[in-house]
């Protein structure tokens, strides 16, 4: 995966307005006009979040006579958490030595006052 891709879904998915949008389309295709009703936002400001989402390749968008369907694509998401699962190996691992640690000098306490 190129590294500007994966920055392209990060920044889109910094915004809770775009966030927000996702959640919503997680539980299936929907207009844009019911992905805009929840906001306080006007409808042309909602369309330039979904503009970063498709950009980012997170959304698709259709036309089907008036209606103008979104749907969510989460190959990106995918991606994205594949990138951070490495990071998350790292980080328990680093807590499980850690914990290991902190229970080495427990039981070493634990000897050392012993009579």
């Amino acid at each position: 995966m190129r590294q500007d891709h994966l920055s392209t879904t990060f920044a889109a998915l910094a915004d809770p307005t775009r966030r927000a949008i996702l959640a919503r389309l997680a539980d299936g295709e929907t207009s844009v006009t019911a992905l805009a009703a929840p906001f306080q936002m006007s409808l042309p400001a909602v369309t330039k979040h979904l503009k970063v989402l498709e950009r980012a390749g997170l959304i698709t968008r259709g036309r089907q006579a008036q209606w103008r369907p979104c749907k969510l694509d989460a190959q990106p998401l995918r991606e994205a958490a594949d990138w951070m699962a490495h990071y998350r190996q790292f980080w328990e691992g680093s807590l499980d030595r850690l914990d290991d640690y902190l229970t080495h000098l427990q039981t070493k306490e634990h000897h050392d006052d012993q009579p």
